[in-house]
């Protein structure tokens, strides 16, 4: 069960070294601008990542795959409260670690970091730190608002790259699909950091490119008839009938008694759960819910490490 840890006090900053010049800094609900790039925490933030990496259940279940992770670790942070927007911040964009409180995109990049560093071992915060940002932004290079993977499919997309998930969507049965992806800049009076012309351009080029690739996607309406290929642990990213968005909801897949359910940070239940009910039911009673892409988290090699850490 989550919980809260608190008792450090002192802001403190300190170097270290998940790519030359990048900083941690403790910080009081303030952006710290240093030389490099600057990565947000709070003290309960570290608290929290490594009494997660010392608890006795990762070294008694050695062998466990990546997937039983992702939902052990999903688990562990249940009841976790759900808020909007917590890795936004006034300034120059920067990475922002917030393990005290989750949207849903949050919540799965968390618990895929997470699992794959328990995984391969590497469990310090420094290493939490440096996969964050691997998995953030495109390419895992923090340049600026538009570098973030903001639309969930071009995450999946980028992360694919970099052998951190795998889409399997069309593999079970999925259908080629296209959309138009243009909500952000069509919306762009809901995020500040577009106000710059800079990043409204940038977002405009990632988006036409967005809206020209070619994905799959399993429709509501044939989900009964590939549920039993997925599996637990497996990422669920909800497709969605609103114009110029891709992906309105994320989590994970996790099997209850003979169905699917959905492990995620819940808008409406306001906190970390695992649904009351199945995935399907879930979808269906959702009028603008389209259908599902499904990833696989990725083990990572530990010599591959060496790259980023």
């Amino acid at each position: 069960m989550f919980k809260d840890l608190y008792g450090a006090n002192q802001n403190i900053s300190e170097r270290v070294n998940p790519q030359p010049n990048d900083r941690i800094v403790h910080v009081w609900g303030k952006v710290l601008k240093l030389k490099g790039i600057s990565v947000i925490y709070q003290p309960e933030d570290r608290g929290i990542c490594e009494e997660l990496f010392s608890l006795p259940r990762w070294r008694a279940g050695e062998g466990l795959s990546v997937d039983e992770l992702v939902v052990m670790v999903g688990k562990y942070f249940s009841g976790a409260p759900y808020v909007a927007n917590t890795i936004e911040a006034e300034g120059k964009e920067a990475l922002v670690i917030n393990l005290r409180q989750f949207d849903c995109f949050t919540f799965v990049e968390n618990c895929v970091v997470l699992a794959q560093l328990i995984e391969a071992g590497e469990s310090t915060f420094e290493a939490f730190v440096a996969h964050m940002k691997r998995i953030r932004y495109r390419r895992g290079l923090l340049k600026g608002y538009s570098s973030r993977l903001h639309y969930f499919s071009d995450w999946v997309h980028d992360n694919e790259k970099k052998d951190v998930v795998k889409d399997i969507t069309g593999k079970i049965g999925g259908k080629p699909f296209l959309k138009e992806v243009h909500f952000m800049t069509r919306h762009s009076e809901n995020y500040p950091a577009l106000k710059v012309n800079a990043s409204y351009r940038e977002m405009l080029a990632v988006e036409k490119r967005l809206s020209g690739q070619s994905r799959h996607v399993i429709l509501k309406a044939g989900f009964e008839q590939v549920e039993g290929r997925i599996g637990d642990g497996n990422l669920i990213g909800i497709t969605t009938d609103i114009e110029g968005l891709d992906v309105t909801h994320v989590g994970f897949a996790v099997w209850v008694k003979n169905h699917v359910h959905l492990l995620h940070a819940s808008e409406k239940e306001k906190k970390v759960v695992v649904s009351k009910n199945t995935l399907n039911d879930y979808l269906l009673g959702k009028e603008n819910m389209s259908g599902i892409l499904i990833g696989q988290v990725q083990s990572i090699p530990k010599d591959s490490w060496e790259a980023f850490v």
